[in-house]
This record gives C-alpha cells, structure tokens and sequence, in this order.
C-alpha cells in the first residue's frame, strides 16, 4: 500500500516536524535539567524543575508519540517499508525504546516536581535523581541523532525479509 505523492509529502512533512521537534524539546530539557542540577538559586532550581514538568508532560511525550506514529505511517505508506531495509527497523526500534525511557522517566520527573514546588532543594537533595535526568536527557538526544542520520546516510542492507520480498517482485514481474 503506498501513499499519493501529496500525501506522502504531508505525511513527511509531519513526520519530519515531529522528530525536528522533539530534538529540540530534548535539547531544551537538558539545558533545564543542567541548570536544576548546577544552579546555586534556589528559585533557579524551582523553576527548572517545574519546567522539566511541563515540557516533558506537553512537549516531549506528545512529540516522541507523534514522531513514533508518523513514522510508521512513513514506513508503512512507501515503498521502503518497515521490516525491508535495516535502517528502517533500526529507527523503530531506537524511538521505541526512547518511547520507553521516557515513559518510565515521568514518574521520576514528576517527583523532582513536586519536591521543588513543595520545598527548596538544596545542593545535595536528591542529587542521585536530579543527575539521573540530565543523563537521562543527554543520552535521549544522542539516541535520538542516530535515526536522524541514519535517514540522511541511508545505509545498504536488506533484512531477509525485504531481499525476499524484493527478489519475488523480480522473478513474478513480467519481462
């Protein structure tokens, strides 16, 4: 099943908003978990975490869904497929699991949330967690560079499944 070349434009158009987007979101989220953590201000460090929140709660899950969504629509809806061509699978897998640490990272977010709405942290509050989201967000970002490039480089190399599937389209078609 393979989309209209209007419609193949729109969906990469959202696909590409999507992914552009939530790179950003990351970025922006580091530099709030940075300044959370390094922040000798007491409202500084309030406010980043408050902020991380917000940002990850309407910002970064939104987008890493979206971005998820629309690109198996890509997948899907083009003659590259999801399961053809490693570069693809790849990619799926790499937002999935990005999709996955984020999810489990809320609980954590929110957490860090409420104690800096709730009370002033120090310096030594709850290091372990507030280092653990700048991690959590620097390794994010890094993941989230690698399908960018793989989009980009493209790489050779067929799964079996799409060197079956294209070797069958070669001896059925007519010559």
């Amino acid at each position: 099943m393979t989309m209209t070349p209007s419609l193949r434009k729109f969906a990469l158009a959202a696909h590409v908003t999507a992914s552009v987007g939530l790179l950003g979101a990351v970025a922006g989220f580091l530099a709030l978990a940075v300044a959370g953590l390094t922040s000798k201000d007491p409202q500084m460090v309030r406010a980043a975490y408050l902020a991380t929140e917000l940002t990850a709660s309407f910002v970064i899950v939104p987008l890493c869904l979206a971005a998820l969504l629309t690109g198996l629509v890509q997948s899907l809806g083009t003659s590259w497929g999801l399961f053809r061509h490693y570069w693809v699978l790849v990619k799926l897998l790499l937002t999935v699991l990005v999709t996955v640490v984020l999810l489990l990272q809320m609980e954590g977010i929110s957490y860090l949330a409420g104690v800096a709405a709730d009370t002033t942290l120090a310096s030594a509050d709850l290091r372990g967690a507030r280092r653990s989201l700048v991690i959590h967000a620097g390794g994010g970002l890094l993941a989230l560079l690698l399908p960018v490039a793989l989009s980009l480089y493209k790489p050779r190399g067929m799964t079996r499944y799409g060197w079956r599937k294209q070797h069958g389209r070669l001896t059925m078609s007519p010559s």
